[in-house]
């Protein structure tokens, strides 16, 4: 087959070998155009199947990415659901806040005007207790008045009993000075017997001067420190000033006092007087009773002394045990009593922190129990 360009040419034809060479020519020409073209058509393809394969990983990872957004967006969105409820709450707790800030203004407000009241009740309590200190004070002063009151009673109820004990010193003092003056007027020159004769009323004048002394100590007003006492010399002492009394009145009287002779801190002339008024209380007792005996006993136990006031009279009726410590009550006559001296014992036992206490049985019997001190005492005077 002639190319068309042969063909339609005009004039003289080339030589056959010509032909064929520049045909191989175009031909090869056009193989290598052709080649070139399938190189970069494969070229192309390559290219285009790594784009692809690029696409592919792009797809991947936007796939990956849109479900990283995907998990983002719920993120957000429950993020931005808590913001919204933290928001909530934060509200509310402002509104909380200002209730808060309201109530503490109020409270400040209020704690202000209760610590005025503070102050005007600090201030009232301050005077109070001065008042009650003072009232305290005077009456103390008055329990002290009381008490000496009670025992300048005593001393009066004891004056004639103590005016007969001391008779008997003064008439012997009396005969004695009297024997002496006559052993001198009559000349005997009996040295020895004058000499016994002084002795004997200065013994006498001693016994009435111990007398005189001990009533002396017991009606002063007694000490406010206290020390330390020997009980067995305190009931002794109280049963020496009421001895004579109870000798003209026929009451027997028995002592079974310890042996330990126990020493107590307190103060020996209160402690007197209220020996003294259970002692003058069962004197009372036993005007009419058929036997006259008062026992007194002491003796220790854990901690404490325990004195007990035993008489034979008619006892204490159950329904007076409550109240015979009370002030100026009295069983006895108008007139008779005062009815002070077990109410004063009462206030004295208290004081010296111990307790009195009656029992009514075949007589009456009082028990004090006075505490021993922690510590062993100083020696009692």
């Amino acid at each position: 087959m002639t190319p068309p360009e042969v063909a339609d040419s005009a004039g003289p034809e080339p030589p056959a070998e010509t032909s064929v060479l520049e045909t191989h020519a175009r031909l090869l020409e056009r193989v290598n155009k052709l080649e070139q073209r399938v190189r970069r058509g494969e070229e192309r393809r390559w290219a285009l199947l790594h784009i692809m394969g690029d696409l592919n990983e792009l797809n991947k990872r936007l796939a990956q990415q849109r479900k990283a957004m995907m998990h983002i967006l719920v993120d957000y969105e429950q993020d931005r659901r808590r913001v919204v409820r933290q928001s909530e709450r934060l509200d509310n707790s402002r509104r909380a806040l200002l209730h808060i800030l309201q109530d503490v203004h109020r409270s400040n407000e209020r704690l202000g005007d209760g610590r005025k009241a503070m102050i005007h009740i600090m201030g009232d309590l301050r005077e109070t207790t001065e008042e009650v200190r003072r009232r305290e004070h005077e009456l103390r002063d008055k329990q002290d008045q009381l008490v000496q009151a009670g025992k300048l009673a005593t001393v009066g109820e004891l004056t004639t009993g103590i005016a007969h004990e001391l008779n008997n010193p003064l008439n012997n003092i009396g005969l004695f000075v009297g024997n002496a003056i006559d052993h001198v007027e009559l000349g005997i020159a009996d040295r020895d017997r004058l000499l016994e004769e002084l002795r004997q009323a200065l013994q006498e004048v001693r016994r009435a001067t111990a007398i005189i002394s001990h009533l002396r100590t017991f009606g002063r007003v007694a000490s406010v420190s206290p020390e330390p006492v020997r009980i067995n010399g305190v009931v002794r002492r109280s049963f020496s000033l009421l001895y004579e009394q109870l000798r003209l009145r026929q009451i027997e009287v028995r002592l079974d006092l310890c042996a330990e002779d126990p020493v107590i801190v307190g103060n020996p002339i209160q402690l007197e007087q209220v020996f003294i008024n259970l002692l003058t209380n069962a004197r009372d007792a036993l005007a009419d009773a058929p036997r006259k005996l008062i026992h007194v006993e002491s003796a220790v136990n854990e901690g404490v002394v325990d004195l007990l006031v035993r008489d034979t009279g008619p006892g204490i009726p159950e329904e007076l045990q409550q109240r015979i410590f009370d002030p100026f009550f009295t069983t006895k006559e108008v007139g008779a009593g005062t009815g002070l001296g077990l109410s004063i014992a009462y206030g004295i036992v208290k004081e010296h922190g111990g307790t009195i206490s009656a029992v009514s049985g075949a007589g009456a019997t009082f028990l004090v129990r006075l505490p021993l001190p922690a510590e062993p005492a100083a020696p009692a005077r």
